[in-house]
């Protein structure tokens, strides 16, 4: 029986859109472009700006800057949340109390505790929450992920991630850009491939003399796994010339030999000669999985269909949330941090901070984050 409340099949998913900036209008785009969806709301705070996005595209849908208005009047089944980070726990919150699943824009939070109060919240409403990890739809990292299966036990996975974006705005004036913007589609790349959770981490960041950021553009992170693998992520966002691409470049170090990929182009793989650990199964090769957001939104509708657990679920993805403040947390300190305290500091925070008596009493009732989250999965 499946954790969340799922959607009939009775024709294409019937969403709301919040959010018609810059973000929103890529979704826009590849909503209206996936037959197994129906955009049939847009809800932004500044109606003429979603009026524009609705006109230029020649679209038929009710429009507003009230979610629980315009889901009513649209029939909705389900919502989209493109808002700016600082919007998505009140946006999200208030789709799953009107009953609808959601899919989220990374982060699903801008911080572990109010990931941990959205877990609450999606486990008392019983819908799905799950956030858009672009990154994770490449058929190339599948392909990769299939390999590494292949190869036995995991010792060392490693990221390079060398870019030299000249933003400009908020990115330029953040404490850790790189960290805090980028390194989350990585680490959450790491947990993809492991199918593991991290245990602590050991980071150390700095800021190079011609860096235009104010705060630390470049970071190493070395992050230990359970089962012992140990994951490293070294780069810079201000390093010009011979840049990787934006998926980092990786290696993969197994007891059955070792891949690379380039984040871009198919792996390459070499086994071990000799070796009597199973090639993987070339049956389980997927060449399907649409690109970036259009594979999240595939998957979140294959969720609502089947009731199969979406690798994106917030229950899942708040540890890839908590590798990003324990990875801030230890640069901050110059000392390793253990993810258990990282959780449980957390969840403190949120069980004090929580408005909503019947999501408190959700939290309460864990006695720790530990026991929510599993409980949850």
């Amino acid at each position: 029986m499946s954790r969340f409340a799922t959607v009939a099949d009775d024709g294409p998913l019937r969403v709301v859109l919040v959010g018609a900036g810059a973000m929103g209008r890529h979704w826009l785009d590849v909503i209206t472009a996936t037959p197994s969806v129906e955009l049939v709301g847009l809800v932004d705070l500044n109606l003429e700006l979603a009026r524009q996005a609705v006109r230029e595209r020649g679209l038929d849908v009710v429009v507003g800057d009230a979610l629980s208005t315009v889901a009513a009047d649209a029939g909705a089944q389900a919502v989209v949340d493109v808002t700016v980070p600082p919007a998505h726990h009140a946006v999200n919150s208030e789709a799953l109390f009107l009953g609808l699943p959601v899919l989220c824009e990374k982060p699903i939070a801008p911080t572990v505790a109010e990931t941990l109060s959205l877990v609450a919240t999606a486990d008392l409403t019983g819908q799905l929450l799950m956030t858009s990890q672009s990154r994770r739809y490449y058929p190339a990292l599948a392909e990769l992920k299939r390999q590494v299966a292949g190869l036995g036990q995991v010792g060392f996975v490693t990221t390079e991630f060398f870019k030299a974006p000249h933003f400009g705005g908020f990115r330029d004036e953040m404490e850790h850009p790189l960290l805090v913007d980028m390194a989350i589609h990585a680490f959450d790349v790491a947990r993809y491939l492991l199918d593991a959770n991290p245990v602590r981490v050991d980071c150390r960041t700095f800021n190079p003399g011609w860096s235009w950021y104010r705060g630390d553009a470049a970071a190493t992170a070395v992050f230990e796994f359970e089962g012992g693998t140990r994951y490293t992520f070294t780069g810079s966002w201000c390093s010009p010339g011979l840049e990787t691409s934006w998926n980092g470049r990786w290696r993969v170090s197994a007891a059955g030999g070792s891949a690379i990929w380039d984040g871009e182009g198919e792996p390459v793989v070499e086994r071990t000669a000799g070796t009597d650990i199973p090639a993987p199964d070339e049956a389980a090769r997927d060449d399907a999985t649409r690109a970036e957001i259009a594979g999240a939104l595939d998957e979140f509708v294959d969720a609502l269909r089947t009731g199969r657990t979406p690798s994106g679920d917030v229950h899942a993805n708040v540890f890839s949330l908590a590798m990003v403040e324990g990875a801030v947390r230890s640069a901050g300190s110059g000392a390793a941090v253990e993810f258990d305290a990282v959780l449980e500091d957390a969840y403190a925070v949120a069980l004090a901070s929580e408005r909503r008596d019947d999501v408190k009493a959700v939290l309460a009732s864990w006695g720790g984050a530990a026991q929510g989250l599993e409980a949850g999965r």
